[in-house]
């Protein structure tokens, strides 16, 4: 499943890309320019503005919290999503992510970080370069509820239908 996801709601593109799924983000993106491209792109959107839940041949949900968090726990809970792929995705631009040698980052990253880590990631498109940072143990405590609460969202049994 792939997003695109509206100007109101770029913190959670950013940790749905954490997770490792699809998130397209352009804030530059008019409401025409969003729906279009669900449409073309067979993309879900996500989005805070009433408006566009009118439009017709249109996945779209409608994301009900102001703060991130929520935002994320809504969309693992109501959608039926593969299981994450956490830090698989540049958090910038959204393309995936490559292994990239040790050696291949000297020159990329501060020497200081050359010196202290021995793996790296490599964005593509934009040519990010990914590593364990001070950030590392706060965001992977994150992205570990996060999982975890997907997870416990397949466990329950769906509602019944009436």
């Amino acid at each position: 499943m792939r997003f695109v996801v509206d100007a109101m709601l770029g913190t959670l593109a950013q940790w749905l890309r954490a997770l490792g799924y699809d998130a397209l983000f352009d804030p530059s993106l008019d409401d025409d320019a969003l729906v279009r491209t669900a449409r073309a792109e067979g993309r879900v959107l996500l989005t805070r503005d009433t408006a566009l839940l009118r439009r017709r041949n249109l996945q779209v949900l409608y994301i009900t919290s102001q703060q991130w968090e929520e935002q994320v726990r809504q969309v693992l809970r109501e959608l039926p999503l593969p299981p994450p792929a956490p830090l698989t995705r540049c958090l910038e631009c959204n393309t995936p992510l490559e292994d990239m040698l040790r050696s291949e980052a000297w020159g990329l990253v501060p020497p200081y970080v050359f010196v202290r880590h021995d793996r790296f990631r490599l964005c593509p498109d934009c040519q990010r370069v990914y590593w364990q940072g001070t950030h590392w143990d706060r965001m992977q405590r994150t992205i570990e509820d996060l999982v975890a609460y997907w997870e416990a969202c397949r466990r329950q049994p769906a509602p019944e239908r009436r």
